[in-house]
Order: structure tokens, then sequence, then C-alpha cells
């Protein structure tokens, strides 16, 4: 926090802490529902399985349905403008896979993905193009950065209000294109600071009037403004339109706009006028006295002030950097830092979870920090849950790293988080249960290990690399594992790799490559001979 504070002196937005999160489930609840497994069930998997590339060949936006009468599915698959082909189809594909996790047996639904570009999915029981009827338009989905702006919050308002104001009246515009995602679609950005922009996306199905566009977007920034207008960003989803603003550029959708260049640091030096020569007066030769005496005071204000400014940034860095390293060992994941959101995360009841595992009887397995038990929910859905079982202080910030950094991101090659629980000196985090459990123990179980062939490993190595390959390069923000194992790559039903616990992960800013770790981190006997030695 001393970090914090000698930084904020120069900074024109103080992040404050705290945690807020207000989310619903996209599962619609208010229609009927199916039988699993059953016609319904059967159809809503293959239009869905069918929906990656169809939307990614047909220009970033697709509407078809499949089967007949009472079991007829109909669903819609979008993809921001511009979009690649691979980006489009992996985008529909894990929120495709997320709605038939979640949404066990509800005949509607719909879901926003963020990562790796901004895409919709949703399906349901009755067709809904071109329609925006008063459930869709309620408030179904809102998150917030947990980061606050404390300062100059009067300017800041002023110019999100202009930002969000145009970029409504630019997406609800009509295009010549109905049937393309690139249809009610806008993103801009206005300059906050110097070095500081503001970037806002937002979108609407292009089968929708303008009208229903605009009240819809409308919604959302009111809602938006009314509960989190002092917060550092986040985002609104309905199933006919979406609105984010960040302070930082998401989902690869700034690529292709031009981004204000920073200003110059200083002006331009002042060019002295060229006097003609002439013998002064007696009475000029005091005047010329009176202003050299006047300007060399100025230039020594000017220079005084130049000065103390370099020292007291360069003062200011170092310090910050001697606290860096005497307070933190390795640098955590706060619930404060900017892009952190708490997404899809529920905080359970302890006893819900001791019920949950009929007091967590069924161990799965163990590792440093604590065991993993299986339990099931009272909606049915199986859980796995990890109980910590060290009491320390780095035991804490690594619970706090997990929670949060497992919360924002969503890949289908990382765990999901599904909760957490924490009652005193208990700490629960609750994930999805996969039920071929880790690598390690297929690896090394004699009856297991003949069920990997090469394609299986195949596909295990390369769904390990994308889900790495995500957190270095496409996550915001970086994010780097330090405990990458066998024992921490988990497998689902048809063996997708999943890569878990992030208790010791660090994170990196956004043009970082380097950092310095005062501390070995992870396994021992996983990691580099050179950190061994110094361990």
């Amino acid at each position: 926090m001393k970090q914090r504070s000698l930084l904020s002196i120069l900074c024109f937005i103080l992040l404050a802490s705290g945690v807020a999160s207000v989310s619903a489930q996209t599962c619609i609840e208010n229609r009927k529902y199916f039988t699993p497994n059953g016609t319904y069930d059967s159809n809503r998997r293959l239009i869905l399985s069918s929906l990656p590339n169809n939307t990614a060949s047909r220009d970033g936006f697709y509407y078809g349905s499949i089967g007949e009468e009472q079991d007829r599915v109909y669903a819609l698959g979008m993809c921001i403008p511009k979009s690649t082909p691979s980006d489009c189809s992996n985008c529909i594909k894990g929120a495709a896979g997320w709605l038939i996790q979640d949404c066990v047996n509800q005949t509607d639904a719909y879901y926003w993905a963020l990562d790796p570009t901004l895409c919709l999915v949703r399906y349901s029981n009755i067709s809904f193009s071109g329609s925006a009827a008063f459930w869709e338009i309620e408030p179904q989905y809102l998150v917030l950065n947990t980061a606050t702006i404390a300062s100059n919050l009067t300017e800041f308002k002023t110019i999100w209000e202009d930002l969000t104001s145009r970029t409504i009246t630019a997406a609800s515009a009509a295009r010549s294109t109905p049937s393309s995602s690139d249809n009610h679609y806008r993103v801009d950005f206005a300059n906050l600071t110097k070095f500081q922009n503001i970037y806002a996306l937002m979108q609407c199905t292009p089968d929708i009037s303008s009208d229903e566009c605009n009240n819809c977007l409308q919604r959302g920034v009111l809602e938006y403004q009314s509960c989190c207008g002092n917060n550092t960003g986040g985002y609104v989803m309905r199933p006919i339109c979406f609105f984010r603003w960040q302070l930082f550029t998401f989902s690869k959708a700034f690529h292709n706009i031009t981004l204000a260049t920073t200003p110059p640091l200083s002006p331009p030096p002042l060019q002295r006028p060229v006097v003609a020569s002439q013998p002064p007066s007696a009475d000029n030769r005091d005047k010329k006295r009176d202003n050299s005496s006047g300007k060399i005071s100025m230039k020594t204000i000017l220079a005084i002030v130049v000065v103390g400014i370099v020292i007291l940034i360069i003062i200011s860095g170092i310090l910050a950097r001697r606290f860096a390293r005497k307070e933190k060992p390795y640098q955590e994941v706060e619930l404060n830092q900017t892009g952190i959101t708490s997404v899809r995360s529920l905080q359970y009841k302890f006893k819900t979870i001791e019920t949950a595992t009929n007091n967590f009887s069924e161990r799965l397995g163990h590792g440093g920090s604590g065991h993993v038990f299986k339990g099931r929910l009272p909606d049915g859905k199986e859980i796995a849950v990890k109980r910590l079982s060290e009491k320390t202080e780095q035991s804490k910030k690594e619970f706090k790293n997990e929670v949060v950094l497992v919360a924002k991101l969503q890949h289908r090659n990382l765990v999901r988080l599904l909760g957490f629980s924490v009652k005193g000196e208990e700490k629960i985090i609750v994930y999805e249960y996969l039920p071929n459990r880790s690598l390690d123990y297929i690896l090394f179980d004699p009856t297991k290990q003949g069920e990997l062939d090469w394609k299986k490993r195949y596909k295990i190595i390369g769904g390990t690399a994308r889900g790495i390959l995500y957190l270095h390069q496409d996550s915001q923000p970086t994010i780097i594992h330090r405990d990458l194992k066998a024992g921490n790559i988990l497998l689902d039903a048809h063996m997708n790799p999943k890569v878990a616990d992030f208790g010791t992960a660090r994170i990196f800013g956004m043009d970082q490559s380097v950092a310095i770790t005062a501390n070995a981190a992870g396994t021992p006997i996983y990691g580099t001979r050179r950190i061994l030695d110094e361990i």
C-alpha cells in the first residue's frame, strides 16, 4: 500500500480497494424446462455444436433452428466485426460449452463470452429473431471492476457520459447490412488524461430495430451508472445487447481504430525576437538591467520546478521498488487492481459446502496446500471442493490470489471457478468437477496408463499449451502460472485438459516481459536447475 500511496501523488485516478459484484444467471428461469438427454437436449447440443463454423463462415452472424414442434431449438451465434474466423469459432465454441454445462434443463439461455474475442450464443424453444420482448431488455447480468475512481470524478463523469452517449448513437444507427454483425456495433474511446484513455464497446443483435437497440443500450448505461458510476470499468449484458467500458483495450476490438497519441511532455522552446543593435541610452541600460534580472529570476524558478519534479519522480520510483521488494516476496493479485473483476463467482455458506460434500467424506486427492473433495449441490451439479489446510499468511495470499484470478479467467482449457467460502480459518474454493481427475493420476496408475494413446496425449498437450498461451498473450492482465505440472492439469470426461491451481500465479503489466522473483514458487522438482540451486 505504501507503493500505491507514493504513486497516487502523480496519478489522475486513485484505485480504492473494495469488492462489489452484481450478477444474474443467464439460464432463463421463467420458461418451461426440458428433460436432460431427451430429444430437445440432443437437438440443443447438435445445433450448438454447429454454431462455431456457421457463425465464423457467415460474416460473424448466424441464426437457425433444428428439430420439430416442441423439440425444436432455435439458436444464434454472433461475433464482433473483423474477428478472425479462428477467434470467432473458438469464442462461440467456449460460450456454447458453458451453456451446456450450466443450463442443465432450461429451454432458454444466452451468454456473452469475452475471450478470445467478444461473442454471443443464445438458444430457445421459441423463435426470437427480431424480437425485443420485455424479458429480453430487463437487467440480466451486470459485472463491474472492484476498483473505484476517487479523484477528478466530476471531470471523469463528463468525459464518460459524452463517450457513452455518442457510442449509443453510432451503435444503434442502422446500416445497409442488417444480417451482419457489423449492424448495431460501435467501439470508441476518449482521452481521460495525457496518458490514459477510456475505451467503450456496444453491440446489439443485427436483427432488431434501431429504436430497440438504442433503448437496450440506454438501459444498460443507466443501470451501470446507478449502481457503479464510480468504478473503473465493467459490462452489462442482455440477450439482445452488450455494453462494456474499461481503462484498457479488450476483446481484440480496438486494433483497427486510431488511438490517441501521447502529447509532448514539455512545450517547444520559445525563440527570442531579433532586435537591431543600437547604442543604449542611460534609461535603456537601467531598463535592460531590470529586465535581465527578471528573466534570470524566471529561468531560475522554472529550473527549480523542473528539477524538483524530476527528483520527486526518481525518489518515488526508488522507494516504490524498495517497498515492493521488502514487503512482497512475490506480486500477489489484490482485489483492487485494474481489470480484476468478480465474474460468475459466488460466496457459498460453509454449511452448504459441508452438506454438499457429506462433511468432506469423499476425498479426490491432496496437494501441498490442502485436500480436494467431491460434492453435489442441491441442484444436482457435481463439484470439486478444495479445502485449504494451511493457516499461514502465505496461504491466505494464495487463496485470494487463486479466487480472484480464476474468477476473471474464461477459457476452455482453464479450470472454472464456481465459488468460494470463508468461515474463520476455513477457506474453501469450489470448482467444476472433472471426472478424470489429474494427468499425473492417469500417468502413474498402471491400469489407467493404457487409456492414453498418442491421439489423446497430443490432445492434452495442445489443450494445455492453448491454456498457457491464453494466460501469457490474450489474458488481461498477463498471468504467469509458476507451478505447471501434471498434477495441476485436470481432465474432463472427454480428456480435455484444464490448467488448475493459480495460488502462486503472478500478474504482469500490459507491456511487462521480465520480473524479479525474490522467492522460488511452485513445486521444487518441476523448477529449473538454477532456481533449485537457490532454494
